[in-house]
């Protein structure tokens, strides 16, 4: 018998579970049949891979041996399908692919995207992944466990070019406040940031400047304000809805019934969606597609807020038209 990556894949299985029986279990086999196999993977090797007794199976120092080789051959075959499966995701059309994977940080782009898609192709594999983190999304395009990451960032920002990949602007939009329909600052168009000098903040999380930008329009307000809190979206509006604080949110955002948002006045604070790939990626050449896609997505979703859209009449620099100027 040759050895092959499935038997390897057995023999770490049996390593890691410490049991034949549960390694059975986790392969989906019948635990007769993976005894029999290991039993023919050692006489392929030459002796015992396992002491086994009542408490479980431990390698041999022969075992030890093949699991020292099986953990870095099987995650280097792994590696070697998922890249020869990224390059040929690109399909016979430039303008489409196989297979998109598109990590995202959060919004109603996404969701739009990954509609446009399927509705375009419906035989494509379509995966997401989520994070409040741009360099992890970032980190996984570079290593092809994603085709594209869909971010946003704080005012004119762009996420860093230390990752050497393209980035394009989506939209800007103002930072809005989200509070309860009934406070006093929700009777207006928009907020003056400078009547809020004693609420409580509370935003999602992530990495960037947005905390520092945040602390610098409010001394330009004239007052520092209290520490903002960071959790979730749904932990920003319990806060809300509560009464504890309010929170930083995105135009775009489905505030839930008894809660409303309005732009800070003057759109001291912007948020900037784009749309990153890998230049040298096959992902490059269906890229303007799907910015298309984000593009359609984003305006879809904010012509729901008419109150923002009459507001943004004023401020011709930001929402979907930074599409075209980025």
């Amino acid at each position: 018998m040759n050895l092959e990556l499935r038997h390897l894949k057995v023999v770490c299985a049996i390593a890691e579970t410490g049991s034949v029986t549960k390694a059975a279990s986790l392969l989906g086999l019948a635990q007769p049949a993976l005894t029999a196999q290991l039993q023919r993977i050692e006489r392929t090797l030459g002796g015992p891979l396992f002491e086994r007794d009542r408490r479980g199976a431990r390698p041999t120092a022969l075992g030890e041996l093949v699991l020292s080789r099986a953990r870095v051959l099987l995650p280097a075959m792994k590696g070697l399908q998922d890249e020869a499966a990224r390059l040929a995701g690109s399909g016979t059309d430039e303008n489409v692919m196989t297979r998109y994977r598109i990590g995202a940080i959060g919004g109603p782009v996404i969701g739009g995207m990954v509609h446009r898609l399927s509705e375009a192709q419906p035989d494509a594999q379509i995966s997401t992944h989520a994070s409040y983190y741009v360099e992890e999304l970032c980190g996984m395009v570079l290593a092809g466990k994603l085709d594209y990451a869909q971010v946003g960032v704080c005012g004119d920002a762009i996420p860093s070019a230390d990752y050497g990949m393209v980035w394009q602007t989506i939209a800007v939009d103002a930072v809005c406040v989200l509070m309860p329909e009934d406070h006093s600052a929700a009777k207006g168009v928009d907020v003056d940031l400078s009547e809020l000098a004693d609420e409580q903040w509370v935003a999602g999380t992530g990495d960037g400047c947005f905390a520092d930008c945040f602390a610098a329009a409010c001394a330009r307000a004239g007052f520092t304000p209290r520490r903002v809190l960071e959790t979730d979206i749904r932990g920003c509006v319990d806060m809300v809805e509560s009464g504890l604080a309010l929170a930083l949110c995105q135009p775009t955002f489905r505030p839930p019934a008894g809660l409303t948002h309005r732009p800070l006045q003057g759109a001291p604070l912007r948020w900037r969606q784009v749309l990153g790939w890998h230049p040298d990626s096959p992902a490059a050449r269906v890229a303007p597609r799907l910015m298309g896609m984000a593009g359609e997505a984003y305006h879809e979703v904010v012509a729901r807020n008419p109150l923002y859209i009459e507001w943004l009449v004023d401020y011709p620099q930001l929402g979907g038209a930074q599409l075209a100027a980025a």
